[in-house]
């Protein structure tokens, strides 16, 4: 018996020394560190058009996915989508999942605990969303109204802040359909994506803008000459005029410069 319990327990170790080998991260010259050697692994959600979505094959594209290829290129690496839901996406990349996340992650002080933020590489705001016919305009007329916002959002934290009745989704996208089909009173989410669902054919009206944020991509705390590599990576694409025109082809203007 005692033979058989050291057996499994060496077993048990020769395992976890394998798993941990196979988590490790390739380290380059410059100390940075990434998921697989040459590639630049960036995890997207899919569900969050016009920012990332999903092709017939499988593949996702949108704003922040171009804006990730750029990076690879501007960073001399393979581009390599990653799908992760919103909800797990900050996780994801705190595990290993991915090397950063380009998924439309705002800047706030609780996600800066767990995680690094790179420069903002857009400015939003969340905006509330009714149907065409809502009374409900501004903040003060949310008090004991069903909002609709994406798990995992900073929305959620926003919309408590006016309300006590929150319903979640798996998106913005589904928040946005259930609101146009007759469901809640009303949503809260980007100001981009709820102007591109009404555009759709969304039967959905932009109300107040309650205010502005920051968008950045997401990195492990552990990796700060990665973080500095994207840093430079999303400067260069500034100045050259790479972030604005994927933003006018997506949005029709400019969202990546800080507005006035």
């Amino acid at each position: 018996m005692w033979l058989k319990k050291k057996l499994i327990l060496v077993f048990s170790l020769i395992v976890v020394c394998f798993l941990s080998a196979c988590a490790e991260k390739e380290k380059l010259a410059d100390g940075s560190e990434l998921v697989h050697n040459d590639q630049f692994v960036f995890a997207a959600s899919g569900e969050f058009k016009p920012f990332s979505y999903m092709n017939d094959d499988l593949t996702m594209s949108g704003f922040d996915i171009e804006v990730g290829e750029a990076i690879a290129k501007e960073l001399g690496l393979k581009p390599v989508q990653k799908r992760i839901k919103f909800k797990g996406i900050v996780e994801g990349v705190k595990t290993g999942r991915a090397d950063a996340a380009v998924a439309s992650h705002t800047i706030n002080p609780e996600r800066s605990e767990h995680v690094s933020f790179t420069t903002p590489y857009y400015y939003s705001g969340p905006q509330i969303f009714t149907r065409p016919d809502s009374q409900i305009k501004t903040v003060d007329d949310l008090a004991g109204k069903e909002v609709a916002v994406a798990k995992g959002s900073t929305y959620a934290d926003t919309a408590s802040e006016y309300t006590d009745k929150i319903k979640t989704y798996d998106s913005d996208i589904t928040a946005l359909e259930a609101l146009s089909s007759g469901r809640h009173d009303a949503v809260i989410t980007d100001f981009v994506t709820g102007k591109n669902a009404a555009k759709e054919g969304f039967e959905i009206k932009e109300q107040q803008l309650i205010e502005r944020s920051e968008q950045a991509i997401v990195l492990p705390q552990d990796n700060p000459k990665l973080l500095k590599r994207i840093n430079e990576a999303l400067e260069e694409l500034r100045e050259n005029g790479t972030l604005t025109r994927i933003s006018m082809k997506y949005f029709g203007e400019d969202i990546t410069s800080k507005p006035e």
